[in-house]
């Protein structure tokens, strides 16, 4: 079998980073190198990553650098013809680094799944607006996130490797120049990562917006956004219109309840009590998770003419 590397960035992530090494500590298939990047923390990670008894890891400190610069940075040091990616925060399934080494052998990037690690009755709300099921998922058309992928050095040097000048979006982009490099891809349901979700509106908020702004710098997804902004026009002109045609405010609403299936739908098999609350919930979390993707995407635009 192949040689693989492990790489992860980190920074300022003391609260979960435990958690992260258990899991590679108790991986089925151990990783033969590990990378780990610090782009500059200031609490107790690395002195956490430092006391890691590991023989196989690699610590580096890398100050300011954001994700993509540490995922190339971590990549160049390792020398292993397999790579695999994961993100601070995670918990990885014990056989995670197992099955995507395994689709590897007759795929070039093993897109791998992710749940989340949701407590809160907000959290899994959020998280059933947000993220499909696993046979949801059309495997020619994913776009993975980097805190679960796998793939062949040489796909990350036709890629360009990560794309530096980018902070947020820097795994949809590298996808992108994935696809374009024509490689062949597999989806691995089983090669599951835990991730940490946004536990506060604000929070959940912002983590959209910062997505919209690095798509509006990449130019990545842009007839999505276009009809974002034309469907809300329509909206708000309907809602208008009703003052004296109050039947066309059904239009909007309707709109929002089709967009909606599958989240409701996620909702009926994912929450037990609370469902209710969560059907309510879930228009206001809508609209206001747009909100901010068209406000993170207007403020990217100057970006994007700079670049």
């Amino acid at each position: 079998m192949s040689r693989v590397a492990l790489v992860v960035t980190v920074r300022n992530e003391a609260a979960t980073i435990r958690e992260l090494l258990a899991s590679i500590d108790a991986q089925t298939c151990a990783p033969d190198e590990i990378v780990v990047v610090d782009g500059g923390s200031t609490d107790d990670t690395l002195r956490i990553l430092e006391d890691w008894t590991n023989s196989r890891r690699v610590v580096l400190s890398e100050p300011g650098a954001n994700i993509a610069r540490g995922r190339n940075v971590a990549i160049a040091r390792s020398a292993a013809p397999l790579v695999a990616v994961t993100d601070a925060g995670c918990v990885l399934d014990a056989h995670w680094l197992e099955r995507l080494v395994a689709a590897l052998g007759g795929a070039d990037v093993a897109m791998g799944y992710y749940e989340p690690i949701a407590t809160t009755f907000f959290e899994r709300v959020t998280t059933c607006l947000t993220l499909p099921d696993a046979g949801e998922i059309h495997a020619a058309r994913f776009m993975p996130s980097s805190r679960s992928v796998a793939f062949k050095r040489d796909v990350w040097e036709r890629a360009g490797g990560y794309p530096e000048w980018l902070d947020v979006g820097e795994d949809m982009y590298f996808n992108f120049r994935v696809v374009g490099a024509g490689v062949q891809r597999a989806f691995v349901p089983g090669a599951i990562a835990r991730w940490h979700t946004r536990p506060t509106l604000g929070a959940f908020l912002r983590q959209y917006f910062r997505y919209a702004r690095g798509d509006a710098i990449a130019g990545m997804y842009p007839r999505r956004h276009l009809v974002r902004f034309a469907s809300y026009t329509a909206a708000i002109a309907l809602v208008a219109l009703s003052t004296r045609r109050p039947w066309l405010v059904a239009i909007p609403i309707a709109g929002i309840a089709f967009w909606l299936r599958p989240a409701f739908g996620r909702t009926w098999r994912r929450m037990g009590g609370g469902r209710v609350a969560a059907f309510v919930l879930m228009p206001v979390l809508l609209v206001l998770q747009d909100i901010a993707k068209m406000a993170g995407y207007v403020a990217g635009l100057p970006h994007r003419r700079k670049r």
